[in-house]
C-alpha cells in the first residue's frame, strides 16, 4: 500500500459531510502516517486500522453509511453498522481496552500478536492525526512555559537537549525555534534525520557530537535560533555532555521509551543493526534496551545535578527506568504538573481544525478569525504569528491553537458560520489530541501528582466521551492502552462543521461540555486555577458538602 491521498473539493464519496468528513480523516491520518504500508501512523506501533483488509472494510462501511447509523470499530476492525439517531456519532472506537487485571504488556502483545487488538495510540486509532503540528503547540506551550520559569523569557541564547525525531518528537526542534533557543536532537536513523531537513524540521545535521555541541555554542552566543542534529544514540550524547560538564539549559527526551522493543534504540549499535537484532533476537534486544535506558535517565538526572530544567516529556522514560530498579527516576518532574495543570484547570488545552475543503485559502481565513476572536490571547497570537513559517501543510490543510474553556465554543461556532455564509470552501472537522483537560488519565503525564491524590482514577475521560456521544460529536473514541505508555485512559472526539444549524447546535454543546469537564474535573482535585475559575465559568458544578 502506498501513502493515501485524502479527498478534497465538494464531491461525495459517501452519503453525507458527516460521514465524508471522517472518511478524510480517515486517510489524512495514514497520508501522514511514519509507515503506511503496516497502517502505524506513530509511536513505534500506533496504527490507524488493525491489517488491510480492517481498513478496506471501514472505508467501504464510511461509503455506504446512512444518516442514522453507526459505524463500529472494536481495536481497528470494524464489527458492525447500528441504527441510531440522526445525532448521533456516526462512528464509535474502543481502542485496546483490556481489563484491569489483565491490561499488562505481555498479555497486551500476546492478544495483539494473534490479532485480537491493536496499540490505537490516541490520535492514530482516532483518525484524528495531522502530523508534526499536531503536537507543535502544546511542545511550543511546554518550552515557553520553561522558558518564562526559569529564564524569565524566552529561550534566546539557550541550548535544548532531546532525543528522536518520529512523529511525536520532531516538533521539538521546531518549538524550541519557535521559542527563540537552539535544539539539539540526537536521533541514531539517518534517513529520518534527512527527511526532517528535507521538511525544514531540522535544520543543520552532524555525525559526531563535538561538532554539533560547538555549533549550538555558537549560535547560542549569536542569539540565532536553530535546531541541530547529531545522528548519535539518544542515551550516549547525554552522558557525554554531563560527563564533560557541557550542560544545556534544558534537557528532556521523545524517544519512544514506552516501548523498549519496537521503538527505543540500545545503544552501541547502528540503526540498521538494532532492526536486524529486533528481528532475530528480541530478548536480545530489549536486554540491551532496557540497560540502555538506565544508562540514559542517569545521564539525564546527572545533567539536572548540574543545572539543567531537566523533565519527562510523557514517553514514560521514567517509568521505563523505575520498573528497572532505578531508584532516582521520580527525581525528574513531568512536564504537565511542573508547566501545563494551570491551564487544564482552565479547560485550555489542543484544539485543532481541519480543512477538508484542501484549501490552503480557508486555513488562513480562520487563522484570521482566531486572531479577531481573541485579541488578548498573547501566547496564542504569537503562535500564529510562527505557526505558518513552522508547520508545514501535511495532507489536508490545518491548524492547531490551544484554546480554553468558552474560547472552543466560539471558534467553533465563527467556523460553522463562515462554512454557512461561503466564506469558507467547504466544511470542516474539529477534533484535538489526547493531551488535553479532561479527556485523558494518565498518572504519569496529565494526571500526575494531582492535588488529590486522584491520578489513577479512569471515570473523568469516561464521563468524557459520554458527554460527546450526548452531544452529538460525529466520532468518538476511548482509548486505554493497556499499559503499554503507563496505563493511561483517554478519549477522542471529532465534529464535522457543514454550515448547518444542526451543526451549530452539536457544536454549541459538544465544545462546552468537551472542555468544561475538564475544569470540573481539575476543580474536584483542587486545582488552584480551576477553583477560582469555576465560580464565573457559567458551568453548573455541583458541590458536595460532607
Amino acid at each position: 500500500m502506498g501513502r493515501l491521498s485524502p479527498g478534497v473539493g465538494q464531491e461525495l464519496r459517501c452519503r453525507g459531510w458527516r460521514q465524508e468528513g471522517i472518511l478524510r480523516m480517515l486517510e489524512n491520518t495514514l497520508h501522514n502516517a511514519e509507515r503506511p504500508e503496516d497502517l502505524v501512523v506513530y509511536g513505534g506501533i500506533g496504527k490507524a486500522a488493525r491489517d488491510h483488509a480492517s481498513l478496506d472494510a471501514i472505508i467501504a462501511a464510511l461509503h455506504d453509511l446512512g444518516d442514522t447509523e453507526t459505524l463500529v470499530v472494536q481495536s481497528g476492525r470494524p464489527v458492525a453498522v447500528m441504527p441510531t439517531s440522526l445525532v448521533a456519532p456516526r462512528v464509535l472506537i474502543a481502542n485496546a481496552n483490556l481489563v484491569p487485571r489483565a491490561a499488562t504488556r505481555e498479555e497486551f502483545f500476546r492478544l495483539s500478536d494473534a490479532g485480537l487488538t491493536m496499540h490505537g495510540q490516541y490520535t492514530a486509532g482516532s483518525w484524528a492525526y495531522i502530523g508534526g503540528q499536531g503536537i507543535v503547540q502544546g511542545t511550543f506551550e511546554t518550552f515557553a512555559a520553561a522558558a518564562e520559569r526559569a529564564f524569565g523569557g524566552d529561550l534566546r541564547g539557550r541550548i535544548v537537549l532531546t532525543a528522536g525525531l518520529g512523529g511525536m518528537g520532531q516538533p521539538q526542534g521546531r518549538a524550541v525555534r519557535m521559542n527563540g533557543g537552539v535544539a539539539l536532537i540526537a536521533e541514531l536513523n539517518r534517513a529520518l534525520v534527512e527527511q526532517r531537513r528535507a521538511s525544514g524540521a531540522v535544520d543543520e545535521v552532524f555525525d559526531d557530537l563535538d561538532s554539533a555541541w560547538r555549533r549550538a555554542e555558537e549560535l547560542a552566543r549569536a542569539g540565532t535560533a536553530r535546531v541541530l542534529a547529531v545522528t548519535q544514540n539518544a542515551a550516549d550524547v547525554a552522558e557525554r555532555l554531563a560527563g564533560t560538564g557541557r550542560i544545556p539549559a534544558i534537557a528532556t527526551d521523545q524517544t519512544s521509551a514506552h516501548d523498549l522493543l519496537n521503538g527505543y534504540l540500545p545503544a552501541a549499535l547502528t540503526f540498521e543493526e538494532a532492526g536486524r537484532l529486533r528481528l532475530a533476537d528480541p530478548e536480545a534486544y530489549l536486554r540491551r534496551s532496557e540497560a540502555t535506558v538506565l544508562r540514559h535517565v542517569s545521564a539525564l538526572l546527572s545533567l539536572q545535578r548540574q543545572g539543567s530544567v531537566v523533565f519527562e516529556y510523557g514517553n514514560d522514560i521514567r517509568q521505563a527506568a523505575r520498573r528497572l530498579g532505578h531508584e532516582d527516576a521520580d527525581a525528574i518532574p513531568g512536564f504537565v504538573p511542573e508547566y501545563i495543570r494551570p491551564s487544564f484547570g482552565v479547560g485550555r488545552g489542543p484544539f485543532r481544525w481541519v480543512c477538508l475543503s484542501g484549501s490552503i485559502a480557508d486555513r488562513d481565513r480562520l487563522d484570521r478569525a482566531a486572531r479577531s476572536l481573541f485579541p488578548d490571547d498573547a501566547r496564542l497570537n504569537t503562535w500564529l504569528d510562527r505557526a505558518a513559517d513552522e508547520t508545514p501543510i501535511e495532507g489536508l490543510p490545518a491548524r492547531i491553537c490551544w484554546l480554553g474553556h468558552g474560547q472552543r465554543r466560539a471558534m467553533a461556532l465563527e467556523i460553522n458560520r463562515l462554512v454557512s455564509t461561503g466564506e469558507l470552501s467547504g466544511p470542516v472537522a474539529i477534533t484535538r489530541d489526547h493531551l488535553d483537560s479532561g479527556s485523558c488519565a494518565y498518572p504519569t503525564r496529565e494526571t500526575e501528582k494531582m492535588p488529590d491524590g486522584s491520578d489513577v482514577i479512569a471515570d473523568w475521560p469516561y464521563l468524557n466521551a459520554m458527554l460527546n456521544v450526548a452531544g452529538g460529536a460525529d466520532l468518538v473514541a476511548i482509548h486505554q492502552n493497556a499499559g503499554i505508555i503507563g496505563g493511561s485512559v483517554s478519549a477522542g472526539m471529532t465534529v464535522v462543521l457543514d454550515g448547518t444549524d444542526v451543526s451549530d447546535a452539536r457544536a454549541r454543546i459538544c465544545f462546552e461540555n468537551d472542555p468544561a469537564i475538564g475544569v470540573v474535573r481539575h476543580a474536584s482535585a483542587g486545582v488552584p486555577e480551576a477553583l477560582a475559575y469555576l465560580p464565573g465559568s457559567g458551568i453548573r458544578a455541583i458541590e458536595v458538602v460532607a
